[in-house]
């Protein structure tokens, strides 16, 4: 009896050992595509018209669309239309655009959450990506969901790991984007 228990243990761990349900072995997934890019937010304050590619269109006091909250930016809706470029350079050629909102939800941290898209209109890539996600802004670096897209980017999706390369107070933050596809749906023409 004390065999047959011993054996059947046995058989039970050499099971998990190999079973996939073990959470000591994780799947290594690798991209199907991966591109790094970075936009540029200058927010609207009164003064900088000339140059803001975003503006406050919600307040909790409902009324100041220049100044960000004071208590954590709690409450703030901001709507963008950011520069995206290859390098970190505010002033590099764009390679297309970052449009979308970010709204600061948390009352007691540094916190966004965002929903956006790249749209890309350059010589390597033409169309669209979307995003959406929490974006705990103190931590270094943060994911967010890569959810879909259009032409070059048809149906992909994956992650995009996100973090803050510059900031200049409350006016001007640069976001560095890493994307990583995992779903890379492939072109198929039908004949009709």
């Amino acid at each position: 009896m004390r065999t047959r228990s011993s054996i059947a243990l046995l058989f039970f761990f050499v099971f998990l050992s190999v079973s996939s349900a073990y959470p000591g072995k994780k799947k290594q997934y690798r991209p199907c595509k991966q591109l790094v890019l970075y936009f540029h937010d200058v927010i609207y304050n009164g003064k900088n018209a000339g140059n803001a590619t975003s503006t406050i269109v919600g307040h909790p006091d409902g009324f100041n669309l220049t100044i960000l909250a004071t208590q954590f930016h709690f409450g703030n809706v901001v709507v963008f239309d950011d520069p995206i470029t290859l390098d970190n350079n505010f002033h590099s050629a764009p390679v297309g655009r970052a449009q979308g909102l970010y709204l600061y939800d948390t009352k007691n941290t540094f916190t966004a959450w965002l929903g956006f898209s790249f749209l890309l209109n350059s010589t390597d890539y033409q169309g669209t990506i979307n995003f959406i996600g929490a974006d705990p802004i103190l931590i270094k670096t943060r994911d967010i969901s890569v959810v879909g897209g259009t032409g070059d980017f048809f149906m992909h999706r994956g992650i995009a790991t996100i973090m803050t390369d510059a900031f200049e107070g409350e006016v001007y933050f640069r976001l560095r984007v890493d994307i990583k596809f995992y779903d890379c749906c492939k072109h198929v023409v039908l004949n009709e």
